[in-house]
């Protein structure tokens, strides 16, 4: 019998091989979105579908306009154009006009990813960089909140949806305040139960809490994020929301509702955990996670606006370079440095 395999085989470094590349990561991302974007069509119906296409449209134009003639079709087939399109769409209000959902996701890969060098040297999130920007360029559109579809309407498709570029966009017949926005004002709050499952006004990506855990769990058992990030953040919001709530149960909210009302699961799962944009220590982590919650609970109760998840994000993505820096593990063999 003839041996044809060597005794000894010699490869180069890296000697551990691992599975997990950019492209398999950001799929499993769209994976574990899939359950809350269906839900947002379900629920705004094909107003969802045409913000979430004109969104990914315009972070794909992005990517391929930007890229080298060499790595032009590389970076498109590593998806990361396409999940910035679809997380920026679900942070967006369903009456948004087409025209700026494209802009949004035309300046998210622009000024979010392109001009850092492109992908992992960005320091800020491109979704929510391309958030910030049309919530700065278009306050009132930004701001206008529809509430969902009646039975049976999935093919309604709102007025604000079909707006002119730079025109007067037509106002909807019904508007309807968000949850956040309902108990900062007005102190009303919404029931629980239609937070996690109900139809409820506010961003395409607030139609369902459990089905943002749902596939933040399917993230964790991946191992494409760090755990330790949302769990952080979700943590310092009990906390802070609970401290809170026990001061003045009428004016602040139940921990149960600063977790699951607004984007703060979206956020905290699909955002914040950014590997590129948030810190890579364990302890970096929980800085950067316990930063993040305080933030938004500092925003929504003593700020001017109903929601921060987006600016505490964008804030701590800063700080990112500043936390991993002073958190680095020391090196095995290596003393303190003497003076």
């Amino acid at each position: 019998m003839k041996k044809t395999d060597p005794d000894l085989l010699l490869f180069h470094a890296p000697l551990l091989r691992q599975g997990m590349t950019t492209p398999k990561a950001m799929r499993d991302v769209l994976y574990a979105l899939a359950p809350a974007t269906a839900a947002s069509m379900w629920f705004f119906g094909l107003s969802a579908a045409l913000i979430l296409g004109a969104c990914i449209a315009g972070a794909v134009m992005a990517e391929w306009l930007f890229a080298s003639q060499e790595a032009r079709g590389e970076s498109l087939r590593d998806a990361s154009g396409i999940l910035t399109g679809l997380l920026l769409g679900l942070t967006l209000p369903p009456g948004l006009p087409l025209w700026m959902a494209f802009l949004g996701g035309f300046v998210g890969i622009a000024l979010g990813k392109v001009i850092w060098g492109g992908l992992g040297h960005n320091l800020f999130n491109p979704a929510l960089l391309g958030r910030a920007f049309l919530l700065a360029t278009f306050p009132i559109a930004m701001t206008t909140w529809v509430p969902a579809v009646s039975d049976g309407g999935f093919f309604q498709v709102y007025a604000g949806n079909l707006a002119l570029p730079f025109m007067q966009a037509p106002v909807d017949g019904v508007t309807a305040a968000t949850p956040l926005g309902m108990m900062k004002f007005e102190q009303e709050v919404t029931p629980l139960t239609n937070l996690m499952f109900g139809k409820i006004s506010g961003s395409l990506g607030e139609t369902s809490g459990l089905l943002l855990l749902l596939g933040g769990v399917y993230l964790w058992l991946r191992r494409d994020l760090d755990w330790r990030i949302p769990a952080s953040i979700l943590l310092s919001v009990l906390i802070f929301s609970a401290i809170l709530s026990l001061v003045d149960a009428v004016r602040f909210p139940s921990p149960l509702f600063s977790v699951f009302s607004g984007g703060l699961l979206l956020g905290a799962i699909y955002m914040a955990t950014d590997p590129v944009t948030s810190p890579v220590t364990p302890r970096g982590a929980w800085i950067f996670g316990i930063g993040v919650g305080v933030l938004v609970m500092l925003i929504r109760v003593f700020g001017g606006l109903p929601e921060g998840v987006m600016y505490a994000i964008l804030l701590m993505n800063a700080a990112t370079p500043l936390i991993d820096r002073y958190t680095q593990p020391r090196v095995f063999g290596r003393g303190t440095d003497s003076k």
